[in-house]
């Protein structure tokens, strides 16, 4: 999906693509690199989703566990987000101490909240 949001301090519009996997009436998405750092809770995004755009209200994860629960969820959907999230030990399995390192650097997992109507 691309995600078309303004910068908080400059006012700049950024079209960022993001990997993402369904999650009943939501959307994860792996929430690492600065992008993310411009997007509010309480502000919708436009997103261009399956052909169409329409506005998505962002949800930050950020406690170890429910990242680390979101992730391997996503990583049974699709094993393409390893490739995203360098935390994934040899055997497949999340490597605990890498991923409370990137958590405390910042790293989440975005919850999409879909709206009805567009933008």
């Amino acid at each position: 999906m691309l995600l078309s949001f303004r910068g908080r301090k400059t006012g700049k519009s950024y079209l960022q693509p993001v990997s993402y996997v369904s999650d009943g009436d939501t959307l994860l998405t792996p929430g690492g690199g600065k992008w993310k750092l411009n997007l509010r809770e309480d502000e919708p995004v436009r997103v261009y989703l399956r052909g169409r755009y329409v506005l998505a209200r962002p949800e930050f994860i950020r406690g170890v566990n429910d990242v680390g629960r979101l992730l391997l969820q996503m990583m049974a959907v699709n094993r393409r987000v390893t490739s995203f999230v360098p935390i994934v030990g040899p055997g497949g399995q999340l490597d605990r101490s890498k991923l409370e390192a990137a958590v405390r650097h910042g790293f989440s997992i975005i919850r999409w909240n879909l709206d009805e109507q567009r933008p």
